[in-house]
């Protein structure tokens, strides 16, 4: 091994930073410990037999296109049923309009290929998803995080940044939102705040990204209006997965935006990954179309609505005075804001020691901040093990010392 290796990487190598939360969750693979710490879907919502008849069809009558590469835009059948489910939803769009990626994952980083340069401003949400700013600090986006408030990010803190980088001559290249059942805060934004956010983008004609991974996994209250609908400009780029919905084996996601900007997507993807695989892209869009997809997430938000509650109560009853929480409408997750002294990096350890374990919230801070957060997962443990997690999680606050 040559002894100066490191002068051969790249800029964007040196860049890339590994995942926090997948780093973090090394330390949580000991027998009996209850992790709140992953996003990862309950595995009972998996549709197992369903697919086995629908795969064995699949290489029944169509394994010549079900094993053959696929366009660069995705299967077909796929984007139909995808685009129709869409304009269910109330959005006027076409096949035209969106293309597959091999996760929503990958989109984050097209995202960086298309549209950023070194040194290039882009908004983002504080909190913000880490797997966002992780792919945008790889291109060498210089990332600007606007506060938010129990509806999300702040259009006044927006403007006001907008306003001084427009006076720098330095315009964002896009504004990056989850405004569905945040990651990690799990709040969404209302449709007034939404409007907000668009009008101020328009101003300054700058595109928004909205990152829709969680958005059908709605338990309480009312939907909002995407904002890809809201945008009458047609200045919305909106990603979907099904990780969160369906199955994350597959690592099937896609992008909505005006056709213009997908045809930079597809000439992206070519130079990536070809296509996304054939195979899982048609066992999808045969598992939509028989009604299977409808019917099983139904039965998932049933679900997730009551490990929520579960989790709630178990907040309400153990958490020390001085803690407090979001309650999220759906999704997977919530945020945990502790007493301001408190580190929770330093909680991780004794939290790990008292077998729990969570991420820390300063991880999806751009600016470093939220050193008092942690992010929690609800989804994936089963009730008796998210009460036990949460007197676990309680007790290691308790005994925290600084």
């Amino acid at each position: 091994m040559y002894h100066d290796l490191e002068k051969s990487f790249s800029k964007m190598t040196k860049r890339a930073k590994k995942s926090a939360i997948r780093e973090l969750l090394k330390l949580t693979n000991k027998p009996g410990l209850i992790s709140f710490a992953g996003g990862l879907p309950a595995p009972c919502t998996f549709p197992s037999e369903e697919l086995k008849e629908i795969t064995n069809e699949v290489l029944t009558k169509e394994a010549n296109i079900a094993l053959q590469y696929g366009t660069t835009e995705g299967d077909d059948l796929l984007r139909e049923q995808l685009t129709k489910r869409y304009q269910s939803m109330g959005l006027n769009i076409t096949k035209e309009n969106l293309v597959i990626t091999t996760s929503s994952q990958q989109a984050l980083d097209f995202l960086g290929r298309v549209f950023i340069n070194e040194g290039d401003k882009i908004i983002v949400e504080l909190p913000s998803y880490l797997g966002g700013l992780q792919a945008f600090n790889a291109f060498g986006a210089d990332m600007e995080g606007i506060k938010s408030d129990e509806f999300g990010m702040c259009p006044v803190a927006l403007e006001k940044k907008m306003a001084e980088l427009s006076s720098l001559g330095k315009k964002p290249k896009f504004i990056y939102v989850i405004p569905d059942f945040q990651n990690p805060s799990g709040i969404t934004m209302p449709e007034s705040r939404r409007k907000e956010i668009i009008d101020i983008a328009h101003k300054y004609e700058v595109l928004i990204v909205e990152d829709s991974p969680y958005r059908e996994l709605r338990f309480d209250g009312e939907p909002q209006k995407t904002i890809y609908q809201l945008d009458e400009k047609g200045t919305t780029i909106t990603l979907g997965t099904f990780s969160k919905i369906f199955v994350p084996g597959f690592r099937i996601g896609w992008i909505i935006a005006h056709p213009a900007i997908v045809d930079k997507f597809v000439t992206t993807k070519q130079s990536v990954d070809l296509c996304t695989p054939a195979f899982v892209q048609r066992i999808a869009a045969r598992y939509m179309e028989k009604g299977y997809f409808e019917k099983n997430l139904k039965s998932t938000i049933r679900l997730y609505g009551k490990k929520k509650e579960v989790m709630m109560q178990s907040f309400e009853k153990y958490m020390p005075e001085g803690v407090t929480w979001t309650n999220p409408e759906g999704g997977l997750f919530l945020f945990v804001y502790l007493p301001e002294h408190m580190d929770a990096q330093k909680l991780f350890l004794t939290a790990v020691e008292n077998n729990v374990a969570f991420v820390i919230g300063q991880v999806f801070h751009c600016d470093g901040s939220g050193i008092n957060t942690m992010r929690i997962n609800f989804s994936f443990c089963d009730d008796e093990k998210i009460v036990e997690g949460v007197k676990r999680l309680a007790a290691a606050i308790k005994e925290y010392k600084e």
